[in-house]
């Protein structure tokens, strides 16, 4: 009997073990018996059933050691000869564009001038170029066709500093909300800002359009003064955490996340939560590690990367005791992880750009999402002509294609896919190109959560219904 480790991955805690079946992602427990088959045929290829038998005769009865293989046998997890097969999906072929957002680029200008900031069409305000209504309405029309059979499609304002144009946000809402109700559809609005411009009327605005919002945040003063400064650079902590105290008083509509950027020097995950979440009442902070070039000044180095993992696990595991106590720490990357294991989730491409998610630039460039804005890489169509399908659908083909790669045989394919297309882009110079450079973090990460989710499954599985379902949802 031989083991396919392309097929299978055992994550083992305590005297509890889960098997994880790679190419459906579902997630096994182990009893006993399953622990020890799978060790005995993991240590010694040359066993066949019968021995195996025999080996565990006194602990087992043979119809359940026989019926235990023949369930790993159909998931072909076990194989009675050759070598490891991994099961991937067949080639995959993209000929439609179902989408569900689209991102606009309402404006290249920003009133800060951050230091790690990787929009490379970023400019001053004074001279950030600024999308039109017409081509913010025809991005509108391109959604609303392209979703046809959906019921909610999401529209996301970026920039630079999207408030920067917050008059073309108020005629694309009006635009959107009219074209939507006479479709039967719902919208979506969101954005991420820095801050600095909301007031009071503002606000009112957005709760009342029930916008998600995420504010840019990088923690305590010190930390976050070290990057995120002005355009006279100057820190910005002390108007962007009052105006964050502001919106979280009286926003009302959707829960309001925090989005931190770590780093070079910057690995102090435990003390940015504590403060974002605790003490300024952020109900969620997400972190976005900068891994995208070994040479550039912000990225964090290889063992700042690692310990920015270990910190995740240690909030992780405070993650894990609040859950089992129907608590919701707010750990947003933890919550991801959750989320796509409770579902389940077999991605064959790394994320919805392309497919779901197009962004708009402020001429109605479609490109492959928000981060590729005023890149070299080429767009994929506008809002004109509509979406180059030849040329995306070829682009996307060739990001679900494994073969030659190591994803090929990874445990965690159908949970990463190969990486974020801007970091690799980034780091380089190739889209495709697999994030080699975070691979055994990431597989240790996944590992991490399957015991987490393991734990809560077992002993609070309340929780998933009371946090992890409605997020989902919303």
């Amino acid at each position: 009997m031989i083991f396919d480790s392309a097929n299978a991955h055992i994550v083992a805690f305590g005297e509890r073990a889960m098997l994880l079946h790679v190419p459906t992602t579902a997630l096994f427990e182990l009893d006993a018996l399953g622990i020890e088959v799978l060790k005995l045929v993991r240590s010694e290829r040359n066993l066949d059933a019968e021995q195996i038998r025999a080996t565990l005769s006194s602990r087992f009865p043979a119809e359940a050691v026989d019926a235990f293989i023949g369930q790993l046998i159909r998931l072909e997890v076990l194989r009675t000869e050759g070598d490891i097969r991994p099961i991937n999906p067949a080639r995959l072929r993209v000929e439609a564009y179902p989408l569900s957002t689209i991102v606009l680029n309402v404006n290249t200008g920003c009133n800060l001038a951050c230091r790690y900031c990787y929009k490379e069409d970023l400019a001053i305000p004074a001279e950030g170029k600024r999308m039109g209504l017409e081509v913010a309405a025809r991005s509108v029309d391109l959604l609303l066709s392209q979703a046809e059979q959906r019921s909610r499609v999401g529209i996301v304002f970026f920039g630079g500093e999207p408030l920067t144009n917050m008059t073309l946000i108020r005629q694309v809402v009006d635009y959107a909300e009219a074209r939507a109700g006479t479709l039967g559809k719902t919208v979506d609005f969101s954005l991420t800002t820095n801050a600095t411009l909301l007031t009071e009327e503002i606000i009112g605005y957005l709760d009342t359009h029930r916008f998600g919002i995420s504010v840019s945040i990088d923690g305590p003063p010190a930390l976050h003064d070290r990057n995120r400064r002005s355009i006279g650079d100057r820190g910005t902590y002390e108007v962007v955490a009052r105006k964050a105290r502001l919106l979280l008083s009286r926003y009302r509509s959707k829960p309001v996340g925090a989005r931190v950027t770590l780093t070079a020097g910057t690995t102090e995950v435990e003390l940015i939560h504590e403060h974002l979440r605790d003490g300024l009442g952020f109900h969620e902070v997400g972190y976005a590690p900068v891994t995208a070039s070994d040479r550039a000044d912000h990225a964090l180095s290889e063992a700042e990367l690692a310990e920015v993992h270990a910190g995740f696990e240690r909030l992780g595991e405070k993650y894990l005791a609040a859950a089992l106590a129907g608590r919701n720490t707010g750990f947003s990357n933890m919550h991801q992880l959750m989320t796509d294991l409770h579902e389940g989730r077999r991605k064959a491409l790394p994320c919805g750009a392309g497919v779901g998610l197009l962004a708009v630039d402020h001429q109605g460039g479609l490109n492959l999402c928000h981060r590729f804005t005023g890149t070299q890489l080429p767009t994929f169509g506008n809002v004109d002509q509509g979406i180059a399908a030849d040329r995306l659908g070829a682009f996307l083909e060739h990001a679900a294609d494994r073969n030659g790669t190591h994803c090929a045989t990874c445990h965690i394919r159908n949970v990463c896919a190969g990486g974020c297309y801007h970091e690799s882009w980034a780091r380089y110079g190739d889209p495709h190109h697999r994030t080699y450079h975070y691979c055994n973090l990431l597989r240790r990460w996944v590992d991490f959560g399957i015991r987490v989710y393991a734990e809560i499954s077992a002993r609070n599985p309340k929780f998933f219904s009371a946090h992890i379902e409605p997020r989902r949802a919303a």
